[in-house]
């Protein structure tokens, strides 16, 4: 039986209680790390990475902007210089799509930020994903942690959402990861892979997918897993594709990482050869240092 609403509320006040108290003790730091040389002779470089697909960098909004604001913003990022083996999404507020997809260049796609999990009617508040397709949005983030701990979607739901957006032609951001008290239980892998269990569960066809390891604990704190933790969780979902869905999948679905990202700690991230990019926070809103973590794919290059 649903929960009444005052009391579905006063849990998800309490659940949110509790993840800000779970962010507050001291997490492992970035540590400083050696720069890699490269030769000063002109070569021809690729980008390396252990998945075949292409580099790919979403900017998460979230409830924030103005329309003065997401103007600027976009007039912003019309004007930056990107690197052109990288695929850029942004997700404004849902009622802001409409205003960055007629403004925004071609060379960025536009998301939204969660999507209902069947077609359209009575459902006070949703959006379909008909909806989506209708004013030009090509992509949609589900499972994202904030959706998960406070609005409080289950595993199962986000699953058949995914489906549902998958079957009109809304390609998906698949948020997994997990909270600060499952990494000190040493439950990393076991909630990832639950996570992405119920995507598999409802997914048939990941060409569509693009998968975000965001850790919980690193969301909007200032937390940032080190490299060699986030390398080694998308490693072991990689490994997971491989073994429960398949090898080619394992191979074409880019991993991306979440986690208060910005322009000072891309670089070093996204040398990892497991990391396919980024799904972007608080820094995406700046359109200097979200152009610095999508130009970031320069890390990944290596002579041929």
């Amino acid at each position: 039986m649903a929960a009444a609403p005052s009391s579905l509320v006063s849990s998800h006040l309490s659940r949110l209680a509790d993840l800000r108290r779970a962010a507050a003790p001291a997490t492992p730091t970035v540590p400083q790390q050696l720069r890699v040389g490269c030769s000063r002779r002109r070569a021809q470089r690729v980008v390396a990475m252990a998945g075949s697909g292409k580099f790919f960098v979403g900017g998460n909004w979230k409830c924030n902007g103005t329309k003065d604001s997401v103007s600027k913003l976009v007039s912003e990022l019309n004007a930056a210089t990107l690197e052109t083996d990288v695929d850029v999404v942004v997700a404004p507020p849902f009622i802001y799509i409409d205003q960055v997809k007629n403004s925004l260049t071609g060379r960025i796609e536009v998301s939204a930020q969660n999507v209902w999990i069947g077609k359209g009617g009575a459902y006070t508040g949703e959006i379909s994903a008909e909806q989506l397709v209708d004013i030009g949005c090509q992509w949609v983030i589900l499972g994202h942690s904030e959706r998960r701990h406070i609005i409080g979607e289950n595993d199962e739901f986000i699953g058949k959402k995914a489906a549902y957006a998958l079957s009109q032609n809304v390609k998906v951001i698949a948020c997994i990861g997990e909270l600060l008290e499952e990494r000190e239980a040493g439950k990393t892998f076991e909630v990832c892979f639950e996570q992405m269990k119920a995507f598999a569960d409802s997914i048939s066809n990941w060409a569509d997918v693009v998968i975000a390891y965001e850790p919980v604990w690193a969301i909007g704190t200032g937390k940032v897993a080190t490299p060699e933790q986030a390398q080694e969780v998308h490693a072991a979902v990689r490994d997971w594709l491989t073994t429960n869905i398949s090898p080619d999948v394992a191979s074409s679905t880019r991993i991306i990482y979440g986690g208060s990202v910005n322009a000072a700690n891309c670089a070093e991230l996204s040398k990892k050869e497991d990391i396919d990019g980024f799904l972007v926070g608080g820094a995406s809103l700046k359109a200097p240092d979200f152009a610095t973590i999508i130009n970031s794919v320069t890390a990944k290059k290596v002579a041929a």
